[in-house]
Parts: C-alpha cells; structure tokens; sequence
C-alpha cells in the first residue's frame, strides 16, 4: 500500500457532520492525524464528567463514556477515495467501511461525503500540525494480540492502545458493559494533545479516559524529534495509562 499524498499530513479538526436525514453535529470533538501511512482518530462527545478512574466513575457515567469513539490503522488513497483501514477501535469491531470520497477546498480545508451521499463532513488542519510527520505501530510484549501506535504530526500527538481485554464484535459499546465489566471493556486510551518539541512535558488535551485529561502523557525528557524516538526504552516500557505489564515493542504496520 502507498504512503498517502502529502496534502493529507498533519491534523485535521472535524467542523461539522451533516446526515441526510438532516441531523447536524458540530459539538463533538474530533480530531485526526494523519501520517504518511498510520492514522488515528479521537471522537468525544461533549458531556463533561469528573476526572477520576474509570472505576470510581458511575454506571450512568460508565455509558456516556461508551458513546466515544476513536480507532487506528492505515490509510489508503486512490483519487479522490480514502479509506481508513481500521486496525484498533474503541467501538466493537464492525464489518462497515470506513471510506469516503475527498474534496480539498483549500489546501487547508477537506470535504469528506459518503460514498452513497448519507453525511458529509468539513475538516480543516490545525496549522501547528505541519512538519515533522510520523508514527510507530506497538504490540505488547506479552500478549501479540494487544496493540497500540503513537503518530505524531508537527506539534500534536495522538496515542491508540487496544483494551486488554477483547470485546465480541457487533454492535454498540454499551450493549457490551455492565457494573462487573465495565471498567476492562471501557480501558482502550486514545489520547490526543501536544508536546511543544519536547520544552514540557506531553500535555494531554483529549481523552477516552477522562483522568488522563491535563497529565502527561510522556515526560518533557522524551524528545518527539528523536531519531531513536521509537527505540527509546522509557517509552516502550511503561507509554499508557495501561501499559502492558512487559512494556510495548516496536510493530510492522498492520
């Protein structure tokens, strides 16, 4: 599969979804980077809930979390069609593509429409998100089946990781949790922010799970610019909110 074309590189920043039935969404907060291959994208809708563990948070606050969405993997360009091959999500595994035509209205500005004309969406690229363009797929240790990637575009960040404990495919989140399973089912991390060329620490802006949100997610020390940025033993060993107990290694891209 060939890298996608330059003018897709950086962050883009979801304005609005419009469906066909009419139904506008201009308040969720999306966001998605795209690399020369690897991509993820972080949904959140605009509920606001308290910044504690996912075991200290309610069963009513449990479901709105299970409204969230995010998902990583490859992007694939033909034309004016992109398709975003998923290959993590926080949503159950759904046989549904996920593929759209593309329009560029400015270099800034992308028009997303669904193939059989159902949505459209507007995109424009954060500027801070221009430059350096890249990302590294991961597999636990300890299990091969547990993945995750950091992709990083300019000056954002966006880490995936898969949740340890798999979920049936189909349906929607919430049909799968209950008070006994909702914490494990509910502990998949998309966390997306900046990292300000390693001056600070990597301050997180936006996350599936709400404690995360204003922490770090890797110590000012790691220096996103770092040629052995990926081989660095710091951010292997222990990157994520649940980190494998043996630590991350470097992955092919799936």
């Amino acid at each position: 599969m060939a890298n996608v074309p330059d003018n897709y590189l950086g962050v883009w920043q979801r304005r609005l979804i419009k469906f066909q039935s009419g139904r506008v969404d201009s308040e969720t907060t999306v966001y998605w980077l795209q690399t020369p291959r690897l991509f993820a994208d972080l949904r959140i809708p605009p509920a606001k809930l308290a910044a504690l563990p996912l075991e200290q948070l309610s069963h009513a606050d449990l479901l709105i979390l299970s409204e969230q969405k995010g998902f990583a993997g490859v992007t694939e360009v033909n034309g004016d069609i992109c398709q975003w091959h998923r290959k993590l999500d926080y949503q159950p595994v759904s046989t549904e593509e996920d593929i759209g035509r593309m329009h560029f209205e400015t270099s800034e500005r992308l028009v997303e429409t669904a193939l059989d004309d159902s949505y459209y969406e507007i995109w424009e690229r954060l500027p801070d998100s221009r430059g350096t363009c890249r990302g590294q797929w991961l597999q636990a240790v300890d299990d091969p089946t547990r993945v995750a990637c950091l992709v990083l575009a300019g000056d954002y960040f966006l880490f995936a990781a898969s949740r340890a404990v798999a979920l049936t495919p189909g349906g929607h989140l919430r049909e799968h949790i209950d008070s006994a399973t909702a914490q494990p089912r509910l502990a998949c991390e998309l966390s997306f922010g900046r990292h300000h060329a390693g001056q600070s620490p990597w301050h997180i802006d936006y996350s599936t799970l709400p404690m995360q949100v204003g922490k770090p997610l890797l110590p000012a020390a790691i220096d996103p610019d770092a040629s052995e940025l990926f081989s660095d033993p710091r951010l292997l060993s222990s990157l994520g909110t649940y980190a494998p107990a043996a630590g991350w290694r470097c992955a092919p891209e799936p």
